[in-house]
């Protein structure tokens, strides 16, 4: 009897000490569990927080990349523009010749000042012709009036005027307009026939608009025409088509002999105009799973 009674006692202890070693088996598990779980998400945190910060890292060099490249801004002294440098920043100060190699310094200082630009006289504004050289204003002569004229708000108004009107960088939106003007394209093919020493005995818009198949943001735009006339005319009208500023290509045309020795011309003539573009902001999503 004693010896059973001796026997319960040790399994006792024994399940006793087996109910301890799984209590703390379960316990260390739960220690273990948590341990790995703040470490996952410690980890998630950090990538997280990593890649929110490369975003904004990549988002500041392509505003710098922006800046530097149009112009606005003098160049940073390191990669990217640091706050100060922003805050000091006045595009309306810096000349160009400060900014060289920049879309700014490339229009000004190239475009501006080419002289087979600036020799196409402009008929419509008696005030671009210099009344001592009775030319066209150059690009010198503009910017010597914009900045003689500072500090008197009038005399610069009107220096800013004429540089718009004047400026042989008027011809790039008459060259490529920035919108479909039907009325633009019938008074330029209008003028070529007068340039011609005739007049168009139809021209009328198509009313079509279709994409460019050489250009991207390209879009065409077309009118219809139709001549009686010489064979020197119709080619002198031909030549200066082909001369004018403002591409003007003549397609799908027939030629037919008409009365008195002259020729029937009927043609489709194409012009271009390229629609603006904007720069946008765009929002970028991150997660620290990844996912978006």
């Amino acid at each position: 009897m004693v010896k059973n009674m001796a026997e319960l006692g040790k399994r006792a202890k024994i399940s006793q000490a087996q109910q301890y070693m799984i209590l703390a088996v379960f316990g260390a598990a739960i220690f273990l569990g948590s341990a790995i779980a703040v470490v996952i998400s410690s980890i998630n945190k950090i990538s997280f927080s990593t890649n929110v910060i490369m975003a904004q890292d990549q988002a500041i060099v392509s505003f710098s990349d922006t800046i530097k490249n149009i112009g606005i801004c003098q160049k940073p002294s390191g990669k990217v523009y640091t706050d100060d440098e922003l805050k000091k920043c006045s595009p309306n100060s810096i000349s160009a010749s400060a900014v060289p190699n920049t879309l700014r310094s490339n229009i000004i200082e190239q475009m501006a000042s080419n002289k087979a630009l600036a020799s196409v006289p402009n008929e419509n504004n008696s005030s671009c012709i210099d009344p001592v050289t009775k030319k066209n204003y150059t690009y010198k002569d503009l910017e010597k009036n914009y900045t003689d004229a500072e500090g008197d708000d009038e005399k610069l108004a009107k220096a800013i005027d004429l540089i718009m009107a004047c400026s042989s960088l008027r011809i790039i939106p008459d060259a490529l307009p920035a919108y479909k003007n039907e009325e633009a394209l019938l008074a330029s093919v209008d003028k070529i026939f007068r340039e011609a020493g005739t007049e168009p005995e139809a021209l009328s818009p198509t009313g079509e608009t279709d994409w460019a198949s050489f250009g991207t943001n390209l879009y065409t735009i077309s009118v219809r025409l139709g001549l009686q006339e010489s064979t020197d005319i119709i080619n002198s009208f031909l030549e200066k088509a082909e001369r004018s500023i403002r591409t003007i290509n003549v397609e799908r045309a027939t030629i037919e002999w008409s009365s008195a020795n002259h020729l029937e011309f009927q043609a489709r003539a194409t012009a271009y105009y390229m629609s603006p573009s904007t720069l946008t902001i765009k929002d970028k999503t991150i997660s620290p799973g990844g996912k978006r």
